[in-house]
């Protein structure tokens, strides 16, 4: 049930006599009644003050109904403001002509007060419904937020005291035999690796934290794609050999951050390769990229399908694949890789998405604005 107080209407019309019939019959109903007697005093008072509903006339004088009407949907303001239209055409037509213009509904001349009545209930009902649902939206968005900012401390924590116990115990290893040169040669590498894991986690949650804008300039795609490649070959050492199958034109560039975009990649070719089962060979990890534009959907995108015959999915984390720390590695300091990727990408107004092949393994989809 709505809290709201009294329903504030405005009703415009250049007839004294028909803003004086409704005034009272809906101040008789408990609602507050402003008036407006033509187009010009409806938008100055809409400026002052936002009106549940407003009655406008069609038919007026220097600015017609429909004319403001449009005037106060252009404005965003004033663009979820209901109307009802008052009008006296009751052809087909004319109705048609208020509805496009934006109004929600319409009353015909000579004016039904009870049936105005019904209308205008109907339409604040409506608005309740309205507000009821912005507030439920907003209140699962907070509940979201919460839900997300716990999942990430929670990763954290439980990645970092993993990481310190392996530093911690390795140094008390180091501490007890001292004198074995050979034996603080084997601790050193864990420790090492423990340690750039701890500081991977940091920078990907920098990326997380920082959404300021990106520079932005024009690269051939194919380039992009083979400085990703690159990438997972020499900074991560990964032997994969990523088959590429390309429908662009080969002088197809795009407007991007090189870095950004190549990153995104990059993560994407690392977990087709992390997908198959430990111990697979370089040769049957087969990674086949496919470049395309898509054009389904709305705007031309860019759209890039990084596709495994790895173990595929788990059932069990199909519907949090993108939530911080999802993994089904054993390893620690693992399971932000895909959420990076996909924020990293929609700063650029692309988007990630996961698909089950129907053969095995998975496909990860990234788009990009052309």
């Amino acid at each position: 049930m709505s809290t709201r107080q009294k329903p504030k209407i405005l009703v415009v019309d250049d007839q004294p006599i028909n803003i004086k019939l409704l005034q009272r019959k809906l101040e008789r109903q408990d609602m507050e009644i402003l008036v407006a007697y033509n187009g010009r005093e409806c938008l100055d008072i809409v400026e002052q003050t936002t009106p549940d509903l407003i009655l406008l006339d069609v038919m007026m004088p220097e600015m017609d109904g429909i004319e403001t009407c449009q005037h106060l949907k252009m404005n965003p303001a004033t663009e979820s403001i209901p109307i009802i239209f008052i009008t006296a055409k009751t052809s087909k037509e004319g109705k048609l002509e208020g509805l496009d213009a934006g109004a929600v509904d319409y009353i015909t001349k000579p004016i039904d007060l009870e049936e105005t009545l019904a209308r205008v209930r109907t339409q604040l009902r409506l608005q309740d419904i309205y507000r009821e649902n912005m507030e439920l939206q907003q209140r699962l968005s907070d509940v979201r937020k919460a839900s997300a900012v716990g999942a990430v401390t929670q990763g954290i924590a439980h990645n970092l005291n993993n990481l310190l116990g392996v530093v911690v115990g390795y140094l008390d290893l180091i501490k007890n035999g001292y004198d074995s040169p050979g034996m603080v040669q084997r601790s050193l590498k864990p420790m090492d690796n423990a340690v750039n894991r701890m500081v991977g986690i940091i920078r990907q949650l920098s990326t997380i934290a920082h959404n300021e804008r990106i520079e932005l300039s024009t690269h051939p795609i194919r380039t992009l794609i083979e400085n990703s490649i690159d990438r997972l070959q020499t900074e991560h050492q990964i032997t994969a050999q990523v088959q590429v199958e390309s429908q662009l034109d080969e002088l197809a560039s795009i407007s991007t951050n090189a870095e950004t975009f190549e990153s995104t990649l990059c993560k994407l070719l690392i977990n087709a390769w992390e997908s198959y089962a430990k111990g697979t060979s370089a040769p049957d990890r087969v990674i086949t990229l496919h470049a395309r534009i898509a054009r389904e959907q709305g705007p031309a995108m860019l759209e890039l399908q990084i596709s495994d015959q790895g173990t595929g999915i788990n059932p069990e984390i199909t519907d949090t694949l993108f939530d911080p720390f999802i993994t089904t590695k054993t390893a620690v300091g693992r399971g932000m890789g895909l959420t990076i990727a996909r924020h990293t990408i929609r700063n650029l107004e692309g988007e990630i998405t996961i698909k089950t092949n129907p053969d095995g393994g998975t496909t990860a989809i990234m788009t990009h604005p052309l």
